[in-house]
């Protein structure tokens, strides 16, 4: 028998985007997962989110993306908790901070800090409840990536060399879409679509107010646009794309290198403590 209600997950969900989106997403009557690093304001905003929606159903999931173990616990109880997941939305992350600050940052894992937010606990999420996704199919992953993108340089992922904010933030998120290609392909057969998105430019977002003192775009209007990816029909069986905010674009180049995002999948799975399996 078809489950009586849809189960959604929103990673980031306290703040901006994620819960913009996590509000759409509750209006819908689904269950909502809602991800945040702090378990108060996590459960603050679920409150929220209930008394304006009249959804009942949102559940809080615990984990700071600076490191990899709090990640994998996370993934643990949602996996034992929750009896399916139709879409999992990626959208936790950190911005460039301030431009003005060279210093280089690394996570409680020794990562660079952008690279372990923004792509590795993602990674390492997502490939945590793959299984529980492919159980749940038809379902889809969305992530949410960013027009910025720069090339990496698997001998410098870390950014040792010429250190620069703003270029691990691009890196970061290059990183992600080339994940989200890779992973398209991966999970074809079972069901599962992969997409991701730039959601607009310089929204009122946290991310945004951290390294710069204005923004253009309401984060309501990221959240539409994530929400499209997620919930439309007409994006059934849609797989492997990029897309600037709802209308499909071409990522950075190097996205479309299958032999280079292979490469980086092997590199990503040594860092994250997981297998080449397509199964975590």
């Amino acid at each position: 028998m078809e489950h009586e209600y849809k189960v959604y997950m929103v990673t980031g969900a306290t703040d901006g985007i994620g819960k913009a989106t996590a509000e759409l997403l509750a209006r819908t009557g689904a269950a909502v997962l809602l991800h945040g690093r702090d378990r108060n304001k996590c459960e603050a905003v679920a409150r929220e989110l209930s008394r304006r929606t009249g959804n009942r159903k949102l559940r809080c999931y615990v984990a700071d993306y600076r490191s990899l173990a709090e990640v994998e616990r996370a993934a643990e109880s949602i996996a034992s908790c929750e009896p399916r997941l139709d879409v999992l939305i990626n959208n936790a992350g950190i911005g460039s901070g301030k431009l003005s600050d060279k210093v280089r940052k690394l996570s409680g894992d020794g990562h660079e800090l952008r690279l372990a937010v923004n792509y590795l606990a993602p990674y390492l999420l997502t490939r945590r409840l793959v299984p529980l996704l492919r159980s749940s199919a038809p379902a889809r992953i969305v992530n949410v990536a960013s027009v910025g993108q720069k090339q990496i340089a698997l001998d410098n992922l870390m950014l040792e060399n010429k250190y620069d904010p703003f270029e691990a933030y691009k890196q970061s998120k290059l990183a992600l879409i080339l994940f989200t290609f890779e992973l398209a392909e991966r999970l074809k057969p079972a069901g599962v679509t992969v997409n991701c998105l730039h959601p607009g430019s310089l929204l009122n977002a946290k991310m945004v107010r951290e390294s710069l003192p204005f923004a253009f775009g309401s984060a309501k209007s990221g959240a539409e646009c994530v929400a499209h990816l997620a919930l439309s029909p007409g994006l059934s069986g849609v797989t492997g794309r990029y897309y600037d905010q709802k209308t499909e674009a071409r990522a950075h180049p190097q996205a479309y290198d299958r032999r280079f995002r292979q490469l980086l999948w092997s590199v990503t799975a040594k860092l994250t403590g997981l297998s080449d399996d397509d199964e975590a």
